[in-house]
């Protein structure tokens, strides 16, 4: 999780909830902010008193072909808030992690039948047990069926107990 360094006025916090709130293009049960994609949003003023909006966002990763439409699509809600003057910038660093997502996001995409990502070790470390919980039954008991599904960040897997088949996005 990013941590902002200076003081957030209303007007960035009123619209971080807005461009937070923008569905992924990929992932429609998860908000930008529940991602973890949503780095910033800072509020400049030119001398004439005209603001001007720029939001940071990280992708999941550097060839995220989603990353277009989620500028655009924070772009345009800004917009519909009242917002002229918006750009939305991309930054790489410190890179996006599955650590990112928040516990809300993680319930959504369980919620959706996507295995949420297991969190790292408390020393960063992801932990190499290859187990994934199905989010149908809640059995351990799940097999590969390809490192990729719909997106890549996602792996397509099967539970042996219920059989259904369920996404996992995949730890980063």
């Amino acid at each position: 999780m990013v941590t902002r360094t200076a003081a957030e006025t209303a007007l960035e916090r009123e619209l971080r909830g807005v461009a937070g709130a923008v569905p992924d293009p990929e992932l429609p049960v998860v908000s930008l902010a529940e991602l973890g994609v949503l780095r910033d949003v800072r509020v400049s003023y030119a001398p004439d008193g005209h603001p001007s909006v720029r939001v940071e966002l990280t992708p999941t990763y550097t060839g995220c072909p989603a990353v277009e439409t989620m500028s655009e699509d924070i772009e345009q809600a800004l917009r519909s808030h009242g917002q002229r003057d918006v750009a939305v910038v991309t930054v790489l660093a410190p890179p996006w992690s599955t650590d990112d997502i928040s516990e809300e996001g993680r319930r959504k995409l369980a919620e959706a039948g996507i295995a949420p990502p297991r969190p790292r070790g408390t020393d960063g470390v992801v932990a190499l047990s290859l187990t994934v919980r199905c989010p149908h039954c809640g059995s351990t008991a799940t097999e590969l069926l390809s490192r990729f599904s719909s997106t890549a960040c996602k792996a397509l897997r099967r539970c042996t107990a219920c059989g259904e088949p369920f996404d996992h996005f995949k730890e980063l």
